[in-house]
């Protein structure tokens, strides 16, 4: 099986463990001292590339896990709220040229993750990411 792997460095190690546990539904598959991995079969990788300003290096700008109906996007929000998670979910949202209902989080380090469906195709490009919460 091969499967793409995303490596992030990450200021607290702890605090990153706990929320990557609660957005994959996982526990890591192994820890040593300063790491921790997750083997997550599903789901796979989509990479999106947006144009930023010239010159400048590229940088994160949010991440996502991109799923097959809304009923699984409310299912990620009921879990991620559940877990402690602020949530916030935008329904019938247009951004990356795609109609879409999505849930988004922040990780310990602000980083912005979404979980979302794609309804259908849009005309409008990118879209400024809403305000989520940090974790409680």
């Amino acid at each position: 099986m091969s499967r793409v792997q995303l490596a992030l460095r990450v200021s607290d190690l702890e605090a990153s463990v706990a929320f990557y546990s609660k957005l994959f539904g996982a526990e890591p598959a192994k820890r040593r001292p300063g790491y921790a991995n997750f083997a997550i079969a599903e789901p796979p990788l989509k990479l999106v590339l947006l144009e930023g300003e010239p010159g400048q290096a590229t940088v994160m700008d949010h991440l996502g896990v991109e799923v097959d109906s809304t009923a699984q996007v409310d299912a990620a929000t009921t879990r991620l709220t559940e877990s402690g998670l602020i949530t916030l979910t935008e329904d019938d949202t247009e951004c990356c040229h795609a109609l879409q209902d999505k849930v988004w989080v922040r990780g310990p380090g602000n980083e912005p993750w979404e979980v979302y469906v794609v309804k259908g195709d849009s005309p409008v490009g990118d879209k400024p990411m809403p305000d989520a919460g940090t974790e409680r």
